[in-house]
């Protein structure tokens, strides 16, 4: 994200009102000028659709000095603080929600990706085996050839191959296993 200054929103504005930058220039500086004196003399100061700047009071408190350790003093000062208004707080939603769109798809297309294969066939001698074929595209961008592939018999009772159903009747939740017909 870029920081834009006092100079640029002057440019901005003063393009989109054709106004020169001078004049343009002395506006803003006006504008910030009265909100500033309004925060002096009245400590708030609602601007509709932006939000609410207000001077705070904050208290007196123990502090730690974190190069040192040693316990310090805070004395009691008035800070400004923001509230935003509620367009502008859509608004940033928005443009995190965009944001974190961007973030997922983004790691979605760097993911390797995973195509997965098995076919079982069947000897004459009525023994089943499947062979497995695995293609990952591997994470150092090298395409996915037949180096880089995986392909391994997987026969019934192999250790992590789970077992060939023996039950040709698809079991169904619904049915007590005892009532087949």
């Amino acid at each position: 994200m870029t920081k834009k200054t006092k100079k640029e929103i002057v440019k901005t504005i003063s393009n989109e009102i054709g106004l020169t930058q001078q004049k343009t220039k002395e506006i803003v500086q006006k504008t910030f000028d009265a909100i500033v004196d309004i925060l002096v003399d009245e400590g708030r100061i609602e601007l509709r659709k932006f939000g609410v700047f207000q001077v705070k009071r904050r208290a007196a408190r123990k502090a730690r000095n974190p190069r040192t350790g040693e316990k310090v003093d805070v004395a009691e000062r008035f800070v400004v603080t923001f509230k935003p208004g509620k367009e502008m707080e859509e608004r940033v939603m928005a443009m995190e929600e965009r944001e974190n769109r961007r973030l997922r798809d983004e790691a979605a297309l760097q993911a390797p990706k995973v195509k997965a294969t098995a076919t079982v066939e069947q000897s004459a001698d009525s023994k089943a085996s499947a062979v497995f074929d695995a293609t990952q595209t591997p994470m150092s961008g090298l395409p996915a050839d037949s180096e880089n592939s995986i392909k391994s018999p997987i026969l019934p009772g192999s250790p992590n191959v789970p077992p060939m159903p023996t039950d040709p009747m698809p079991t169904d939740p619904m049915v007590d296993p005892g009532d087949r017909r």
